[in-house]
């Protein structure tokens, strides 16, 4: 029987491309087992068993850059978390691991390539993390989703395949008018659809927050997925604002992309998978507070490719309405900026990461 263990988690652009793989796995081989690995205390710790896949857990944590004295326990929990690494291995006996990233793919794939046990990496972003960049040199196969990235890992093992994107937006057919009646939009008013992730981005909210008399004013409503961290105090402060739409969290992404005529978003890996795939003009403001500024990273490969439009969150004041004046009332720029996003889509990802997978199987 086929045996896969795959970790990725920390976030939903670690733990949605792993969960594909697994599914995808599943598909190809109905009789093999695929279990997980996950950092206690983080999100992968719920939403995998909810798809009905078993996860184990390791005591690991990030580095704080901010902190060096929140750093003093990290060697210890890497240690444990190797030492639980090498039971979890030896016990299930996966003919391959495969790691999207988050705190417990490093350890992992690093006892699984000690052990002589195949590996894939699959890393999202156009920069490589320092944890891929090491393991590349072992693994066996490293899946990106960029040009240009056998600057980080051997050229022979790097193979384009882009990211797993989720079947709802893959496979969505809804019409914008549909989108539109569900969130109980105007049928008739342009969207601007704002994406700031699960938890919200501060400073996308305030000058969203100062854009609404604007927006009112040229007639376009506003789709605001704010994050749960922000929510309350924006509904008080808003109350039921005219043509401003608000949402800690919105589940149906593929209706709310329907809906949109703008988007307005962070630029992390999954997210720019699924705009590709959506091909709707991208106003990009990345987010500045992650490792090596890989958002600022991911949306320059779209700049350069002309597919989206790109704002330093340092600029955002300055910049952002001027930018989305201009973009509304310049309809070849929209269609100009949604071809080239739908010329990077890659659809069929997923199934380009398992066929580099099956080679690998004993």
């Amino acid at each position: 029987m086929k045996k896969f263990m795959v970790s990725g988690g920390g976030t939903g652009g670690h733990i949605f491309p792993a969960l594909a793989i697994a599914n995808e796995l599943k598909a190809t081989y109905p009789n093999c087992e695929i279990e997980f690995v996950g950092a206690q205390g983080r999100m992968e710790m719920e939403r995998i068993p909810r798809e009905g896949y078993t996860i184990h857990g390791l005591p690991i944590v990030g580095l704080n850059r901010q902190s060096m004295a929140a750093n003093l326990k990290f060697p210890v929990k890497l240690i444990r978390s190797i030492a639980h690494c090498r039971k979890i291995l030896k016990s299930f006996q996966p003919d391959v691991v495969i790691g999207t990233g988050g705190f417990a793919s490093g350890p992992l794939l690093y006892v699984a390539q000690l052990m002589g046990i195949p590996t894939v990496i699959q890393e999202q972003n156009s920069y490589a993390g320092i944890t891929n960049k090491r393991l590349g040199a072992k693994a066996k196969a490293i899946c990106v989703a960029y040009e240009g990235m056998h600057q980080f890992f051997p050229k022979e093992k790097v193979h384009l395949t882009g990211n797993p994107v989720r079947p709802a937006i893959l496979n969505s057919n809804t019409s914008a008018e549909e989108s539109k009646r569900e969130f109980g939009l105007d049928l008739n008013k342009p969207t601007l659809l704002v994406l700031g992730g699960s938890l919200g981005a501060r400073r996308i909210n305030e000058a969203i927050e100062s854009l609404i008399d604007w927006a009112k004013e040229k007639d376009v409503q506003i789709l605001w997925q704010c994050g749960k961290l922000y929510y309350e105090a924006l509904e008080t402060k808003l109350g039921n604002h005219p043509g401003v739409f608000l949402h800690a969290f919105i589940s149906d992404m593929n209706k709310a992309y329907a809906c949109a005529d703008i988007i307005l978003s962070r630029a992390g890996a999954g997210t720019i998978s699924e705009l590709a795939i959506i091909g709707k003009p991208t106003i990009l403001i990345p987010s500045p507070n992650v490792a090596e500024d890989h958002q600022t990273k991911n949306a320059l490969a779209l700049v350069e490719k002309k597919a989206a439009l790109l704002i330093r969150e340092s600029e955002i004041d300055s910049r952002l309405e001027a930018d989305l004046e201009r973009l509304l009332q310049d309809e070849p720029r929209r269609k100009s900026l949604s071809e080239a996003l739908l010329k990077l889509a890659i659809p069929d990802a997923t199934q380009r990461i398992v066929k580099l997978i099956e080679p690998l199987i004993k």
